[in-house]
């Protein structure tokens, strides 16, 4: 075969020419974008890397806008709590001030308006923004958290920060946790508020001993504490009775009576109070002490309870009979309870030798019931009205706190101890009711046979009188006496009065929503009816659990309403022998909370300046607002505030580290994939110009080549 310079130009030329022209072009394409590729046929292999790491750096992107968010937020929250623990250690140095004896009222009209000041001062950093996104609602950024009357208007949802794969941060600290937080390693302390003093060192002509002169305290006697209007001291005669009532710590109900001789310590009276609340001679499960104001001081052992009640009234017949030893404690209201007028004998009571000492007074009024509208106010417990708090809504003062089991019919059932009761609640959740006879191993305990009192007026102004019968075999309530008696209806498949065992506070709430609004069931004992008046009275009015556990009722078409309410145990006034405690409490005369392992920030602020604008140093309901904790027991409330706020600041500086080192570690991360990347992808310009030089040589010698062959002869090719 013949080689022709045609073969061999083309053999020569063309392969190689197209050849280095396509790498000539893939070089500068590279140096041109910078990238080794530009489609996945280039390399596949190349490609598919490429887009994983871009998929990772996305990714990254996303986590590092995530935690940048969540940082700034984080960070704020931490500045402005800093600004809130100033403004509060400035209001303690304040308080320590305030407590001071020297100062007149000027200098503490001085420091409650600073107070005030500071108040405002917390609310304005309590309604922080950043971004139009405030701080402290929870998810709600949008709704400002607190209120002008303190009231927190966010919710409890935690927003995190992604910043990682299944990994979230949390970055905010919510209102409901800084502002209505609990504390479970805080101990509940309660104060009765009416100051003791000496009643003989009042009247020296009374005394029969120097010791009488001295200041009222727990080695002092019982005649110190209740009086007397003779010389006599009688050590042998029962004539000191005191009425207790409460809940101890686990929430079961207290009631008894106790008797005490004059020659008796209130030593001895405080420690039959402890034993009352659990104490035995090996075990303290309360202290209970008398103060320098002579206010009885019950301190929880049990940390992490907020259960803890105490009420107590006290009664001495000096006519030597025994008007002070009742069954019925409403008789107490016969005597006198002021010590003056027994005294002078001016009193115009009809019993005015019986002396009735009160321990604790609140403002609130007597229930509707019959006789107990105008009773000494001491002597009531749970038979008060609730407090009107806006022109148009009441409110109860009793929180409902779950018991952390339920005893009733199904055993020990686990429970979120201390949280407020939800309307889905059983009444069985919060009350231990009474135990069941036969006694069982474990006790089991029922509020069959329980009685509620519902009285006062509906929103017409109509005056009601209502029992609410908790049965096993179901529940009714009847406006008239049991003359006619309505089921309280489960949502059972059938339809059944409920059992007391496991009726809810929602049932218990739509009965007392049809009693206010005067809107009953067209017969007794049908559930559509039922329904239908429950429907009904809910445009009317409306019954609720408040953010702080307690029952509210608000009328929904009266600017102002006419309604009263007082809701509890129709035993409450019962003392005789084997007469069962209250079992249930909604509304209470009761002694005043000083410490709680709940908070309610603003309102705990509000309680703390109104003890300094009363000019109060300890509990006193002789004057002013009778629920006043004192200035001292401000300074606790105070400590364990700012206790409260440095722990949840710690959470946010905890969370903004936390978001800081996942910052750092998603910049690292960024750097370190966007590297790779280039690795696999970008083009490395230093080879690349090198294969470029290479390839030009490689083109220009083949060039060169080309050229010499075709100018060879046929002659000088043979």
């Amino acid at each position: 075969m013949r080689v022709t310079s045609s073969m061999y130009y083309k053999e020569l030329y063309r392969n190689n020419n197209s050849k280095l022209t396509n790498n000539l072009f893939d070089v500068n394409k590279q140096i041109a974008s910078g990238l080794k590729i530009q489609y996945a046929k280039d390399d596949v292999r190349t490609f598919t890397e490429t887009m994983r790491l871009d998929n990772e750096l996305t990714t990254i992107g996303q986590v590092k806008k995530s935690t940048e968010s969540g940082y700034k937020f984080s960070n704020q929250t931490d500045v402005t709590m800093n600004e809130f623990s100033d403004d509060m250690n400035r209001m303690r140095v304040l308080l320590v001030q305030a407590a001071n004896g020297t100062n007149d009222e000027a200098s503490l009209d001085a420091i409650s308006k600073e107070l005030r000041g500071l108040e405002s001062s917390l609310k304005g950093l309590a309604n922080t923004s950043i971004n139009g996104q405030y701080l402290f609602s929870g998810s709600a950024v949008n709704v400002k958290p607190i209120s002008e009357d303190g009231t927190y208007n966010g919710n409890d949802v935690a927003m995190k920060a992604f910043v990682g794969s299944n990994n979230q941060q949390k970055y905010n600290v919510t209102g409901d946790e800084l502002f209505l937080g609990e504390e479970p390693l805080n101990k509940r302390e309660v104060n009765s508020n009416v100051a003791n003093i000496n009643l003989l060192g009042k009247y020296p002509d009374l005394q029969a001993s120097e010791d009488d002169t001295k200041a009222l305290t727990s080695s002092s006697s019982i005649r110190n504490l209740m009086g007397d209007t003779d010389d006599q001291v009688d050590s042998t005669t029962q004539k000191h009775f005191f009425y207790i009532r409460g809940i101890d710590s686990e929430g079961e109900a207290v009631k008894e009576k106790l008797t005490f001789t004059d020659a008796d310590k209130v030593d001895s009276l405080l420690e039959k109070i402890g034993e009352l609340y659990g104490n035995t001679q090996t075990t303290k499960v309360v202290d209970v002490t008398m103060n320098g104001n002579g206010n009885i001081v019950v301190q929880d052992r049990l940390n992490g309870s907020s259960k803890l009640d105490f009420h107590m009234v006290g009664a001495v017949d000096f006519n030597g009979g025994t008007d002070a030893d009742v069954d019925d404690i409403d008789k107490l209201d016969d005597g006198e309870n002021d010590f003056d007028k027994i005294i002078a004998g001016t009193s115009t009571a009809t019993k005015p030798k019986l002396f009735v000492k009160e321990f604790m007074v609140s403002d609130y009024e007597g229930s509707s019931e019959a006789g107990t509208a105008d009773k000494i106010p001491g002597i009531l417990y749970d038979r008060t009205e609730f407090e009107k708090v806006t022109a148009s809504s009441l409110k109860s003062n009793t929180p409902q706190v779950l018991r952390g089991y339920n005893v009733s019919k199904d055993p020990y059932v686990e429970l979120d101890k201390n949280a407020f009761a939800t309307p889905s609640n059983k009444l069985t959740d919060v009350f231990k009711g009474n135990e069941v006879v036969p006694a069982t191993d474990p006790k089991t305990y029922t509020l069959d046979g329980v009685t509620l009192k519902l009285a006062g007026k509906d929103i017409a102004g109509n005056a009601y009188d209502v029992d609410i019968d908790l049965k096993s075999s179901g529940s009714t309530f009847s406006p008239d006496g049991g003359a006619t008696n309505y089921d309280i209806f489960d949502m059972g498949d059938p339809r059944a009065a409920v059992d007391a065992d496991t009726m809810t506070y929602q049932q218990l709430m739509d009965v007392v929503n049809m009693v206010m609004t005067n809107e009953y069931p067209a017969s007794t004992n049908d559930a559509d009816d039922y329904d239908s008046a429950v429907e009904q009275a809910s445009y009317k009015g409306e019954t609720s659990i408040s953010y702080d556990g307690k029952l509210q009722f608000h009328d929904i078409n009266a600017s102002t309403t006419k309604a009263t309410m007082a809701l509890y145990d129709s035993a409450s006034d019962d003392f005789s022998a084997g007469a069962k405690a209250s079992v249930v409490t909604f509304n209470s005369n009761n002694a005043i909370t000083i410490t709680d392992p709940k908070t309610d920030f603003f309102k705990d602020i509000d309680q703390i300046i109104k003890s300094v604008e009363e000019y109060k140093l300890y509990p006193d309901a002789d004057s002013g607002d009778k629920r006043t904790v004192g200035i001292e027991n401000a300074i606790a409330k105070m400590d364990d505030l700012l206790e409260h706020v440095f722990k949840t600041q710690s959470t946010a500086g905890a969370q903004s580290n936390t978001l800081t080192n996942a910052l750092d570690r998603t910049n690292v991360l960024e750097i370190s994939t966007m590297s790779l990347r280039s690795d696999v992808i970008d083009t490395d310009l230093a080879e690349a110009s090198l294969t470029l030089e290479q390839l030009n040589l490689s083109y220009q010698a083949m060039l060169s080549t080309v050229g010499k062959v075709s100018k060879l002869s046929l002659v000088n090719y043979l």
